[in-house]
């Protein structure tokens, strides 16, 4: 078995700003995995918050033996393995995970949606998400969205109701909205739930910030919107923690480690009586190809990362009716 990467710059189509920071593009590393002539494929998106880089990923990569990876995998094995060799960097845990679940299917002839369980035809749409910016810029990039059924929002800098009115000028799609812990008044917090959901907003995503649970857990209960949680939960043990501070989860691959992980964090919140939200960074279409996978046991999807990037790498998957349609070629039935 033989893993190999390679770094590579995902460059945006706008820049991406949202309640903390604005960026233009995304370092990625671009992995994979051979064993018996198949090739497994993986990505790590390392987005500036989750802390990781070209730098800190090689230097993960370079202690990672492969000869720990035996097939038939054992995938609990594996991110054990994987967390004893130094905590956190979790998408470039994510980049071998899913090239593992990638060389998996493409061993035993099957797409990893099957393996996983999912039936393709619960597949969800997935929302198509702008970032904050002017009125201008807004419009252009909802156009740019046309094909999408949801219109994702990121809100949190004081203008939320300009942003949201522009928006509602050329679209009456519904709405999911991100705050990305940019709100700190409760009161008026509350008061922009039952604003927002008079806008048709079907949910609102990381409110306040993760650090305080008491005040998401405040807003929940009042809010008549479903409040997600997403920095708040980044691994496993997270989601039992997001019992009764928020209405349900957001799972990304890229914060979870992987496939495997991210499975098992939407199972438990099912039995928590948690929804869930499976969402991306900026990713290509191997990322978005594995968390699409899944989607079709989750209550929503924000999977666009390869609808907001300029050099994708690999061919577009499928997209008809605001949905990734999955295909069943072995593996994640990625096209270079």
């Amino acid at each position: 078995m033989q893993l190999t990467y390679s770094p590579y710059q995902l460059e945006l189509k706008h820049p991406f700003t949202i309640a903390k920071f604005s960026r233009t593009s995304t370092p990625l590393i671009l992995l994979q995995i051979e064993h018996e002539g198949y090739i497994g494929y993986g990505e790590a998106s390392m987005v500036p918050y989750m802390g990781e880089s070209h730098q800190t990923a090689a230097e993960y990569l370079s202690r990672v033996d492969v000869s720990q990876f035996r097939y038939p995998f054992d995938f609990d094995a594996i991110i054990q393995y994987l967390d004893s060799i130094a905590p956190g960097n979790p998408a470039t845990k994510a980049a071998i995970d899913i090239a593992l679940h990638d060389l998996e299917g493409k061993l035993k002839q099957q797409p990893c949606w099957e393996l996983l369980g999912s039936d393709p035809a619960k597949m969800p749409v997935t929302s198509y998400t702008v970032g904050i910016d002017t009125p201008e810029v807004l419009v252009e990039k909802v156009k740019q969205g046309d094909g999408c059924r949801v219109i994702k929002v990121k809100l949190g800098r004081g203008s939320d109701k300009e942003l949201i009115n522009t928006i509602r000028s050329v679209t009456g799609l519904p709405l999911y909205v991100d705050a990305n812990q940019g709100w700190t008044d409760l009161h008026e917090s509350l008061d922009m739930t039952h604003w927002l959901h008079e806008q048709g907003v079907i949910l609102i995503e990381q409110p306040m910030a993760k650090t305080d649970p008491d005040s998401n857990a405040w807003l929940t209960e009042r809010s008549p919107i479903p409040i997600i949680g997403d920095e708040a939960v980044q691994r496993f043990p997270d989601v039992d923690k997001a019992k009764g501070v928020y209405s349900g989860i957001n799972v990304k691959l890229m914060k979870s480690a992987g496939m495997h992980e991210a499975h098992r964090m939407i199972k438990r919140a099912g039995k928590l009586g948690l929804k869930v939200l499976i969402g991306c960074m900026s990713e290509t279409s191997c990322a978005t190809l594995a968390a699409a996978a899944l989607a079709p046991q989750c209550d929503w999807a924000d999977l666009d990362g390869p609808l907001l990037v300029s050099n994708n790498p690999f061919k577009m998957p499928r997209f008809m009716d605001g949905k990734w349609v999955l295909n069943d070629e072995p593996g994640l039935g990625l096209e270079a």
